[in-house]
């Protein structure tokens, strides 16, 4: 060869590992139980929406249905999904819409007299369903497991709504129970009995949250 002849390229190395191809990552459709907690979600949040216009104005703290959708929310849905409705029923309240008691809306309904009762809603409802569902896992009978989640709801919401009344109107412990819990005890035990009768009607009919 001649020096000024060029030498040859050198031939592919063969064993050199290929070139990685990047495939666009491919849309996974959400499951049909995602989509079933999620359309769950959104008709408690609903509900809630709806019977905050339903209420009798009696005394400082108004008579509602909304115990009765919390306390449903809490018996068939997980309590992360529990936690979701009541979330996004608050926020929106906050926000301005009107779905509090008697149509209100804003901040000032929450952190005011009875903006308890409203707090109380979002954290009873995923406290409950978390009861709910401890209880199932140890193998607790159904109707038991029910009516502690009920229990433990109506209890969160009245323990939060009557440490707010009494804070902000002054009015003292003692007469914040005598107006923000004793008149709704026997309303919310007939709400909360019926929420159980519902919630096992739906399980009996084979829906699956």
């Amino acid at each position: 060869m001649s020096r000024f002849e060029p030498s040859p390229d050198p031939a592919p190395d063969s064993s050199a590992a290929p070139a990685a191809i990047v495939r666009p990552k491919s849309y996974t459709a959400p499951s049909a139980s995602r989509v079933r907690h999620l359309v769950a979600a959104a008709l408690v949040t609903a509900f809630m929406a709806a019977t905050g216009w339903v209420a009798l104005p009696v005394g400082p703290v108004p008579v509602t249905l909304q115990v009765f959708g919390v306390v449903l929310a809490a018996l068939l849905l997980s309590w992360e999904w529990a936690a979701v409705a009541l979330a996004i029923y608050l926020v929106l309240g906050s926000a301005g819409v009107p779905v509090f008691a008697l149509g209100t809306a804003g901040l000032g309904v929450v952190l005011g007299p009875t903006g308890g009762y409203v707090i109380g809603f979002a954290l009873a409802a995923p406290a409950g369903a978390w009861v709910r569902q401890m209880l199932e896992r140890r193998g607790i009978k159904q109707v038991i497991a029910d009516a502690c989640s009920a229990v433990l709801v109506i209890a969160v919401i009245y323990l939060i709504g009557w440490f707010q009344l009494a804070a902000v109107t002054n009015m003292g412990l003692l007469k914040a129970f005598a107006f923000g819990v004793v008149p709704f005890v026997v309303p919310d035990a007939a709400k909360a009995a019926v929420a159980i009768a519902v919630a096992s009607a739906v399980r009996g009919s084979g829906v699956r949250l």
